[in-house]
């Protein structure tokens, strides 16, 4: 295997690693909701799906850059946030279904728009972290 693949396939396979935990943590923050403290079930669901929306990103282009990664991040969840807006009987149905109403939501909040830049934020800084520190201990 070519060099450059087998860094992409490692990239890509760090992406996915991060996804899932992500996903996890989401879901856990659901699921365990009783036994958190209130802010973190306020505000850390929307933080981690826009953190998982960034790494999706990174997976699909593990090469592009940190700030592209995030720009399309910030506009695809904006974007499903603002859809929200939007009020038909078609739409409900798909948002009172499980996996519609985790991935479409279901309503409006200014508020979401804050948690889903500082999420983005965050999975970049972390992203960029853990890929300095990959380099720094390739050079070694």
């Amino acid at each position: 295997m070519k060099p450059i693949h087998n860094k992409m396939l490692k990239l890509r396979l760090m992406y996915l690693l991060f996804i899932v935990v992500v996903m996890l943590l989401g879901l856990g923050s659901r699921a365990y909701a009783a036994h958190l403290p209130s802010f973190i079930v306020s505000h850390f669901g929307d933080a981690l799906w826009a953190a998982m929306i960034y790494y999706g990103f990174r997976f699909i282009n593990p090469r592009g850059s940190l700030l592209t990664a995030m720009a399309w991040s910030l506009l695809f969840c904006f974007a499903i946030e603002f859809s929200q807006l939007y009020q038909a009987d078609w739409i409900h149905a798909i948002r009172s279904t499980v996996l519609g109403g985790l991935v479409l939501g279901k309503g409006f909040l200014v508020v979401d728009l804050v948690r889903y830049t500082i999420g983005i934020a965050v999975a970049a800084v972390l992203d960029r972290l853990v890929r300095l520190t990959r380099q720094r201990d390739f050079r070694s």
